[in-house]
This record gives structure tokens, C-alpha cells and sequence, in this order.
């Protein structure tokens, strides 16, 4: 019985046309000879990392779904960082559920608009309840810091009053 899964996997940011290639067809070799078939291939793009991998600041995603049986895991993990390890620096392999394949990757370096600011990025990627709750605390810390300076202000004001009064 067949099973789909997915591949996600991270190379070095000077890969070439014929890396890509090469990857693509060991992966479909792979998959076709254990009675298996590729469902889908798609580049990503270069991104910039969180934290340098191997020295590097940026990578290369590659998104790959495939369906066959269980057994052939264990060969593609293998394939990667054996074979193909010059310039796979990370994968990771997950078993899909449903028949869906449907995802919605983030843009790439080369996609991505030139500058953005947080509050766009955050409405583009249907995040503003965190934008709306760092800006809720700011309020709510100025209003702190203003209500002990206004009622000090009030207390001086009632003092000086009361001074020139006697």
C-alpha cells in the first residue's frame, strides 16, 4: 500500500542548474524503481536563514511530494545524506494525511517586495492580533507612566495652593 509524503529540503545557496537537475532525478529514480511516484517538484527559492548552516546565511528550498509504500523512507533519508550531501544540507521527510495537497509557501528573496514594514507583513500573513496586542501593551504602559505623573502634577498644584493661601 502507498502512502504520500513530502519532502522538504534545504541546499546550499550556490546550487546549480544541474544540482537541481541531478537532484530531481536521483529523487525520481529512486522513487520509480521502489514502485512509487512523483506527485510534484517545485524550487522555492533562495531564503535567508535563522541561524548559518554549513557557513551559510541563505539556502535554496525545494518542496518535493511524492506516493509510495512505506519502506522507501528510509532510502530517500539515505539518498540525501549520502549521495547527494554536497549540497542537500538539510531534508526532512513527513507522511502526509488526506489527499490534499494544498500549501501555501511564503515568498521568496527573489519574490518578496524591496523593503517592507512589520505591521504589512503581519496583515499579509493574517497575523494582526499580534500586532493589535504589542500595541494594546504600549498603550497600557504609557498610560501607566502618565497617570503617576499627572496625579503628582495635581498633588505639587494642591500643595502650592494651599501654601500661597495661608
Amino acid at each position: 500500500m502507498s502512502q504520500r509524503y513530502e519532502v522538504l529540503i534545504l541546499t546550499v545557496p550556490e546550487i546549480t542548474q544541474d544540482e537541481s537537475k541531478q537532484l530531481e532525478t536521483e529523487l525520481d529514480k529512486l522513487i520509480t524503481e521502489n514502485k512509487g511516484s512523483v506527485l510534484s517538484f517545485e524550487k522555492w527559492g533562495k531564503y535567508k536563514l535563522t541561524y548559518p548552516i554549513r557557513h551559510n546565511e541563505y539556502g535554496v528550498y525545494f518542496l518535493i511530494r511524492y506516493e509510495a509504500p512505506e519502506v522507501l523512507t528510509k532510502k530517500v533519508d539515505e539518498l540525501f545524506r549520502i549521495k547527494l550531501n554536497n549540497f542537500v544540507m538539510r531534508h526532512v521527510v513527513t507522511a502526509l494525511k488526506g489527499d490534499s495537497l494544498e500549501y501555501q509557501r511564503p515568498k521568496s528573496l527573489e519574490e518578496a517586495p524591496t523593503s517592507r514594514d512589520m505591521s504589512s507583513f503581519l496583515k499579509e500573513n493574517k497575523m494582526e492580533g499580534l500586532l493589535s496586542s504589542v500595541d494594546d501593551k504600549k498603550e497600557a504602559v504609557s498610560q501607566k507612566s502618565v497617570a503617576p505623573v499627572a496625579s503628582r502634577e495635581a498633588e505639587v498644584a494642591t500643595e502650592s495652593e494651599s501654601a500661597s493661601a495661608e
